[in-house]
């Protein structure tokens, strides 16, 4: 293992946790949501003042451990470093939870290595539960090695997803209902939550569409190293697509071929 990349994902379980459990604190302090402001920002999308700080926070950290390094986050500009890594934060993803004091959601860190995803990190504060991965390594739920399903068949397999209003306004809805037909459970399992329950082996498929490079950087690391496939809907891992199928591997052309319709 390459120490230069160790080293990074140890900062960057660290960083996630202190991110999320600064976020934590607000989530606590604001059960009322009587306290806390939210803001709209250009896309109309949430914000709060827990997303901005979470964020600020992981990323003084990392510079002071690797201020060569690049950054992508959701709530702040980008900066092209000079080491060839890039972190790329979600300080919460699930705001929209966070703020009704749904317990789903989580602090995403994903670390990239001459433009190809090599570590994941996914925090939970309000379960306590941290996923992580390194190339070569393995993925985890805590201390506990996991893998993904050997279910074989879609009528045996559960499929996750956001909400299916991102499908249909994309005008994918008609795809989207071909392949949940064909599964033998679904749920509504949203944002990174379906995603680390397929790499666990809890579910088969996760599909999304509307995603950005935060929303996914840490969780195809994720699925990637717990034996599953990660792909846009065309077959190619990205995420730099608003289109996504994560699944345990088995399940993968055959949900390909009901999206790409």
């Amino acid at each position: 293992m390459k120490p230069e990349w160790r080293s990074r994902y140890n900062l960057a379980v660290e960083a996630a946790k202190r991110g999320g459990d600064f976020a934590r604190q607000i989530y606590d302090s604001t059960f009322h949501m009587r306290n806390l402001e939210v803001d709209r920002k250009a896309d109309n999308s949430p914000v709060t003042i827990a997303d901005r700080g979470a964020e600020e926070l992981i990323r003084g950290l990392i510079s002071q451990h690797f201020p060569e390094d690049g950054f992508l986050g959701e709530e702040f500009d980008s900066r092209t470093g000079s080491s060839g890594f890039r972190w790329i934060i979600d300080p919460i993803d699930g705001t929209k939870s966070f703020i009704r004091h749904i317990p789903v959601w989580a602090t995403l860190l994903g670390l990239e290595y001459l433009g190809e995803i090599i570590a994941g990190v996914v925090y939970i504060p309000a379960m306590q539960q941290m996923y992580r991965a390194l190339r070569g390594d393995g993925a985890y739920l805590n201390d506990c090695r996991i893998r993904v399903s050997d279910v074989t068949e879609l009528s045996d397999a559960l499929l996750c997803y956001s909400s299916i209003g991102w499908f249909t306004r994309n005008q994918r809805q008609p795809q989207f209902l071909e392949l949940y037909g064909k599964t033998g459970r679904q749920r509504g399992f949203g944002d990174f939550y379906g995603f680390v329950l397929v790499a666990q082996g809890s579910c088969e498929l996760m599909v999304e569409h509307g995603v950005n490079a935060w929303d996914v950087a840490a969780t195809m690391a994720i699925i990637q190293e717990a034996g599953g496939t990660f792909t846009d809907w065309d077959g190619t891992p990205t995420i730099h697509r608003p289109d996504v199928l994560a699944s345990n591997g088995k399940l993968h052309a055959q949900a390909l071929s009901i999206l790409k319709g």
